[in-house]
């Protein structure tokens, strides 16, 4: 292995195409505003590092980042990637991940417009995340203890699972298939419409028109606050533990609640039960 300690680059591909390479304390930053530092690269690590310039790590095989800072101009950092582990970090360059597999993060701080588009096997724990469009199709997730602020996330992801986490988002979860939420807060308006085979066990759930156009939808001791004009065209079981502002054309199934301030039905073909618990 390669290793390279206390130095600054600032050239084009400074390390393409290198192989078991070990940086640390080192700074890709400079005047020759160099991109693609590590591009095409294979058992890359990188300790307490400063990444300033563009598209570090495209077409890489085996990448661990820890304690390091990739900056607000390390635009899309990751991509067309694989076997990358990052922990500690900041990311904070625009469209981080795009189409890569297999990604452990981990106590990282994400502030990242776009980021994770198109991947595929990731696992995210204990770490704060801003953006918009966060996890647009991306498949195989899973989630836990991250806290999100931003609009239009984990639409069309696939085959997810997010246990404890914090949601202030809008339009979340649209078109999703096969996700599983388990202890989580959410905080948001238009919650998951077109979604498939979405299931909340013991979640919270804040704001207005949730569950719309929903297909295999289950919710499991839930609670509701604030949240009106919610199941509008869906095909839904839910069990919710809380007062219900109000509920419009279920198409099929049953919500249980100890109360619905007011239900909605203009339409005789929705079929749909409200049962008050």
């Amino acid at each position: 292995m390669t290793t390279i300690k206390n130095q600054v680059f600032d050239q084009e591909r400074a390390f393409y195409g290198a192989q078991s390479l070990s940086l640390t304390d080192c700074a890709f930053d400079g005047e020759a505003d160099g991109e693609s530092a590590c591009k095409e690269s294979s058992d890359v690590s990188a300790l307490r590092c400063f990444f300033n310039l563009r598209y570090p790590f495209w077409h890489c095989k085996g990448v661990t980042v820890k304690e390091s800072t990739l900056s607000s101009l390390c635009r899309a950092p990751f991509w067309y990637s694989e076997n990358i582990t990052v922990k500690g970090t900041k990311l904070h360059g625009t469209k981080a991940f795009r189409e890569c597999q297999n990604i452990v993060i981990s106590s990282c701080d994400i502030l990242s417009e776009e980021c994770f588009w198109l991947s595929r096997r990731i696992s995210v724990e204990d770490c704060a995340a801003t953006g918009e469009y966060f996890m647009f199709r991306a498949a195989d997730l899973t989630l836990r203890r991250l806290s999100f602020r931003g609009k239009y996330s984990f639409q069309y992801i696939q085959n997810a699972l997010l246990e404890e986490c914090e949601l202030d988002t809008k339009d979340a979860f649209w078109h999703a298939s096969n996700v599983t939420l388990r202890g989580c807060r959410i905080k948001g308006e238009y919650l998951a419409w077109y979604s498939e085979n979405l299931t909340l066990e013991d979640c919270e759930i804040e704001g207005t028109q949730p569950f719309c156009y929903c297909k295999g939808l289950r919710l499991i001791n839930c609670k509701m606050k604030n949240t009106d004009l919610c199941f509008e065209k869906s095909e839904v079981e839910a069990t919710v533990t809380t007062p219900i502002d109000s509920v419009k054309n279920i198409l099929l199934g049953a919500v249980r609640a100890p109360a619905v301030l007011e239900v909605i039905r203009d339409d005789p073909s929705y079929q749909g039960s409200v049962i008050i618990e």
